[in-house]
């Protein structure tokens, strides 16, 4: 069994992997932050599984680049840089790795909401900044009460279910927005169900994203959808950067709407730390400081997860192609 690894991430040699998968061959090809790793034809033309290990790119080579590769996998939640279309033509499922990680990243959305609600990151840049006259409890501009405050989630899946857990913990009010749950999850974990965006936006006191990206979802968050908030909304977005519109998340900072955003994702990484609204939170203009906080695509990570997901992504792999158990195919719909 040999897996081509594209766009390897770690530092490592696929130590772990071969440890515990002793008889498969793994290739491994690393990509830059910027491009994807370049592939060789004729290890191409060997392979019998794909793994895609970017969060941002592609695999370089179109599917048909693999005449002998039987499955594809997205090393991660999101499966939005795999060739669903492209693989499932040829029918060969592609899948993803959706059950790591999902604490790491609701403990990080939460993070991030307690980081700007309780002030505990303007706290210190106004001590690291300004020393003595830094130290009062007016410096945080966000604090507030989390008891009986709304928490809106988009996207009710693995991860916003566990969000929702947490925010339900202090004592919020959790309403989702998820067109594609099936009925009936409302009623069985007591959150509140919405039918339409601006609904839940026009309701919730932080707003929550944890919906997969594709056509439907990218800028999700938009003008619409800001101008039916609730003024004084906090936005966390630790999904995928393009469903949040930058430009329409700069007005409506400025307008006073969104008064908080914590972004874990950016439409494009790590280049869009030149856009406007982060320009200017980097320069830390009035208006913006300590109400932004970015961290670089992180809130999956941890020693812990990590592991989980280089194994998991082998095992999804070999439970294919060593015994014809499928799991977690992202495009059956073109398997049919």
């Amino acid at each position: 069994m040999k897996i081509l690894c594209a766009n390897w991430q770690a530092a490592d040699e696929a130590e772990l992997e071969r440890e515990h998968y002793p008889e498969v061959e793994f290739v491994l090809a690393r990509s830059t932050n910027d491009k994807a790793a370049d592939l060789d034809p004729a290890v191409c033309a060997m392979v019998d599984a794909v793994i895609n290990y970017s969060p941002t790119h592609n695999v370089a080579e179109a599917p048909s680049a693999f005449p002998r590769a039987r499955i594809a996998v997205r090393s991660g939640v999101g499966f939005d840089n795999i060739d669903t279309a492209g693989w499932g033509a040829r029918k060969i499922p592609a899948c993803n790795v959706p059950d790591y990680g999902t604490t790491e990243v609701a403990d990080h959305a939460i993070g991030l909401m307690l980081a700007l609600t309780r002030g505990t990151s303007a706290y210190g840049a106004a001590l690291s900044g300004h020393g003595a006259l830094g130290w009062h409890f007016s410096k945080a501009p966000l604090v507030r009460r989390h008891k009986g405050a709304t928490f809106g989630i988009v996207g009710l899946g693995r991860i916003g279910l566990a969000a929702a857990r947490r925010a339900a913990a202090f004592d919020m009010k959790v309403v989702f927005y998820d067109p594609h749950l099936l009925s009936g999850v409302d009623l069985s974990t007591g959150y509140e169900r919405v039918h339409s965006l601006a609904d839940l936006m026009g309701r919730a006191d932080v707003v929550s994203v944890h919906t997969p990206l594709s056509d439907e979802t990218r800028n999700l968050l938009g003008t619409a959808a800001f101008d039916a908030a609730r003024p004084g909304l906090v936005l966390i977005n630790t999904a995928r950067g393009p469903i949040v519109d930058l430009d329409a998340l700069e007005a409506a900072m400025r307008k006073g709407i969104v008064t908080g955003a914590g972004l874990d994702v950016l439409p494009n990484e790590p280049g869009d730390l030149d856009h406007p609204l982060l320009a200017a939170w980097r320069r830390r203009e009035p208006w913006i400081a300590d109400r932004l906080i970015v961290s670089p695509h992180a809130a999956f990570y941890s020693p812990a997860s990590m592991r989980d997901l280089r194994l998991k992504s082998i095992e999804v792999v070999h439970a294919y192609l060593a015994e014809g158990r499928l799991t977690n195919c992202v495009n059956s719909e073109f398997l049919k």
